[in-house]
């Protein structure tokens, strides 16, 4: 995921060799959450579930086989590329201990940081009715 501008100046000036380390030496190219490779286009449902076509399995969203009877019809199968990126899982980015960075597909980052990213759209919204009130009048 990019990095928003104003908090740039958090990350170490390593930070590109930092994240590739932890993507492709520790994760070797595959999402540390549910297994999915970097680079590849995948198969899925929308739901988590994905097809791995190296293990010739569907897979659930925490990267474990799935029977093939809790399968649905391949009108709902739809693809995507995955891209890998580095998370801290505590949200901070000037906590760059190995422990605190994993590996993550676009799917399971999003899922990691949807509490922070819940927490900044009610502050971004306040700050808003804020302003609104002080020079305009109710935000709209």
């Amino acid at each position: 995921m990019p990095i928003r501008p104003q908090l740039k100046w958090l990350y170490p000036l390593d930070w590109p060799e930092l994240s590739r380390a932890i993507r492709f030496r520790r994760a070797k190219g595959n999402c540390e959450a549910c297994g999915r490779p970097h680079g590849r286009i995948v198969m899925h449902l929308g739901d988590g579930r994905w097809w791995d076509a190296g293990g010739h399995t569907w897979r659930n969203d925490c990267g474990r086989s799935v029977r093939p009877n809790a399968i649905v019809a391949l009108e709902a199968v739809r693809t995507t590329r995955v891209i890998l990126a580095t998370a801290h899982l505590d949200h901070d980015p000037a906590n760059n201990v190995s422990r605190n960075l994993k590996a993550l597909c676009q799917r399971c980052h999003l899922n990691n940081d949807r509490p922070e990213h819940l927490r900044r759209r009610f502050t971004t919204y306040r700050m808003r009715r804020a302003l609104g009130d002080l020079f305009l009048g109710p935000y709209s």
